[in-house]
Order: C-alpha cells, then sequence, then structure tokens
C-alpha cells in the first residue's frame, strides 16, 4: 500500500494529473503485481507521457 502512495504522490508532483486519476491507474498496476514504488512511478510515468 505505501508503494501506491509513492508512486501516485511522485507522478501527480511531476506531471499535475488529477490525483484520483493517478491512483487508479497505480492502483491497476499494483494489483497486476508491480510491488516496487520506483517501477510503479516509472510505469506511471511512461504511460501519463503517452497521453
Amino acid at each position: 500500500m505505501e508503494a501506491q502512495k509513492t508512486a501516485v504522490e511522485a507522478i501527480v508532483a511531476l506531471t499535475g494529473y488529477d490525483r484520483a486519476v493517478v491512483a487508479e491507474f497505480i492502483r491497476r498496476f499494483y494489483l497486476a503485481g508491480v510491488r516496487d514504488p520506483k517501477r510503479l512511478t516509472f510505469k506511471g510515468l511512461q504511460a501519463f507521457a503517452r497521453s
């Protein structure tokens, strides 16, 4: 759970996206098995950079 919070805070701070949208996106990665906060943040930043 802490990994999710860390990733969400980092992505929101770096991109300015809505916290709820980022949290849902990160939750999907977390449920898929990604548990490392650095990896969650990197994957999230990659995805939000494409959008």
